[in-house]
C-alpha cells in the first residue's frame, strides 16, 4: 500500500470531507476521489462512511488511520534525527599537539579531512604547545596530541603509537664514538631545542632532569633548518625522532646515537574532552587520526 493512500486518509479525517483535503494536498477533489475510490477497490471494503457534511471512518478505516498515525510519526522523528545528525558532522575544531614535530605531519591529515568531510573546519593552534591539557579543560582547543596520558575523568585518551628519541650530532662530535649517550655526556654539549620552556622538552622532562643533569648551553631555535645547519657546523646536537627529520636532506657527515643504553622512547595520546567526544565532527575526526596513526 502507497504511502500516498494513508496520507490521503489521515488528511480526510483532519479536514472533515474531501472538498478540504484537496486544498491541503494540492490535487483536484476529482484526483482525490479517484485515489480513494481505487484504494477501496483494491483493499476490498470501505474507508468512509460519506455524507454531505462529514466524512466518517469505516471499522476498517480507522485501523488505517492509526497505522497512518504511526508511519508519518516515525518518519518524522527519523527525519528529525537525520536533520540532527547532519547538523553534528558540521563544526569547527582547534588542533594543538604538545610535541612541535607533529606539525610536520598534521597539514598531510588535515588536507585529507578536507576532502572527505568539507564541513569540518580544522584550525591548528601553535602557540603554548606545553600547556595543551589545561587548554582542553578550559575549552581553548578541542583536540591535543600529547605525550603524557593526562589522569582526569573529563578527558577522553587514545594511545596512537610510540616512537624513539635520538641524538643527532655531527661525526667529529666528540661523544660519536660512543655506543650510545649516558645522562652524564649531556652536562658539555650545546643542546638545541624548539622552544622553552623546558618543561615541554621531552629528553630534558624524562631523561636529563630525573639525572640531574643540565646540559652546558640551552639554545631554543625555532627553525629545524637552521639547528640542522649548526648541527652540521658541529655547533650543537638535536634531540628527535628520526621520522620528524625524514622531509629534510641529512648531510652524511651527521649521525644518529641511541640515548640510554635500552634508548628514550615514549608514547603519543590523542586526548579530547568527555563530553566532545559523543559529537558526531569530533568523532568523524578521530576514527580518521585514529586510522592514520595507529
Amino acid at each position: 500500500m502507497e504511502l500516498k493512500y494513508f496520507r490521503l486518509i489521515k488528511t480526510i479525517v483532519e479536514e472533515g470531507n474531501i472538498a478540504n483535503s484537496s486544498e491541503r494536498l494540492f490535487l483536484t477533489q476529482s484526483a482525490l476521489s479517484h485515489q480513494l475510490r481505487e484504494l477501496e477497490d483494491r483493499l476490498e471494503f470501505k474507508v468512509f462512511y460519506r455524507s454531505r457534511n462529514k466524512w466518517q471512518l469505516t471499522k476498517e478505516g480507522q485501523e488505517l488511520y492509526t497505522l497512518a498515525n504511526t508511519l508519518f510519526s516515525a518518519i518524522d522523528k527519523s527525519f528529525d534525527r537525520i536533520s540532527h545528525l547532519n547538523a553534528g558532522s558540521k563544526g569547527k575544531i582547534k588542533l594543538s599537539a604538545e610535541c612541535q614535530s607533529f606539525f610536520h605531519s598534521i597539514p598531510k591529515f588535515i588536507q585529507k579531512m578536507g576532502i572527505l568531510y568539507p564541513e569540518i573546519d580544522i584550525e591548528l593552534s601553535l602557540g603554548a604547545t606545553h600547556q595543551t591539557i589545561s587548554q582542553i579543560l578550559a575549552n581553548e582547543i578541542d583536540i591535543a596530541i600529547v605525550t603524557t596520558k593526562p589522569i582526569s575523568e573529563e578527558l577522553s585518551s587514545t594511545e596512537i603509537f610510540k616512537d624513539e628519541i635520538f641524538v643527532l650530532m655531527h661525526k667529529e662530535n666528540p661523544l660519536s664514538t660512543l655506543p650510545y649517550l649516558e645522562a652524564s655526556h649531556f652536562a658539555n654539549v650545546h643542546l638545541l631545542i624548539n622552544s622553552f620552556p623546558l618543561e615541554g622538552v621531552f629528553v630534558y622532562e624524562n631523561f636529563l632532569k630525573p639525572n640531574q643533569i643540565n646540559p652546558i648551553k640551552i639554545s631554543a631555535i625555532p627553525f629545524t633548518e637552521t639547528s640542522l645547519s649548526m648541527v652540521n657546523a658541529n655547533m650543537g646536537i638535536i634531540c628527535a625522532p628520526k621520522w620528524q627529520l625524514k622531509p629534510f636532506k641529512l648531510s652524511d657527515d651527521l649521525i644518529y646515537k641511541r640515548i640510554g643504553k635500552h634508548g628514550l622512547k615514549r608514547k603519543h595520546y590523542v586526548v579530547v574532552k568527555q563530553e566532545q567526544r559523543s559529537k558526531k565532527y569530533i568523532h568523524d575526526f578521530l576514527s580518521n587520526f585514529e586510522d592514520d596513526f595507529l
